[in-house]
C-alpha cells in the first residue's frame, strides 16, 4: 500500500511548487500506488537498479534502498540484484551500492 509522499512539498514546496506536486502526487501518489500492475517490491527493485545504473548513490538512493527492505527485499536478495545488475552497470557502482546496502541490512 503505498504511503502520502510528502518529501517533495517539505523540502521544495516554496521554491519549486510544481516539482514538489508532481513527485509527490504523480511519481510517489500514482505511479507508485499502481500496485495491481507491479507490486511495490518489484518497483523498489527497479528504481534500485534504475538509480544504480546512473551512479545516483546519494540519500535519495538511501531512501530507495530503506524503502525496498520494508517492501520485502531480503540481504541476501539485494545482494544478488546488486551482483547481477553490476556487470550491467559497473563495478565501481556496485561497490558503492554495497556500502549503503551494508549498513541498511546489517541491522538483521
Amino acid at each position: 500500500m503505498a504511503v502520502k509522499q510528502t518529501a517533495g512539498r517539505d523540502a521544495l514546496g516554496e521554491f519549486a511548487p510544481k516539482f514538489a506536486e508532481l513527485n509527490d502526487d504523480v511519481l510517489f501518489g500514482e505511479v507508485w500506488s499502481r500496485e495491481g500492475q507491479l507490486s511495490l517490491r518489484d518497483r523498489s527493485l527497479v528504481t534500485v537498479v534504475a538509480l544504480m545504473a546512473q551512479g545516483l548513490t546519494d540519500e535519495s538512493f538511501r531512501y530507495h534502498l530503506t524503502t525496498a527492505k520494508k517492501n520485502g527485499i531480503t540481504k541476501e536478495e539485494i545482494a544478488e540484484v546488486v551482483t547481477h545488475a553490476a556487470f550491467y552497470c559497473g563495478w565501481p557502482k556496485a561497490w558503492a551500492v554495497f556500502r549503503m546496502a551494508k549498513d541498511i541490512w546489517g541491522e538483521e
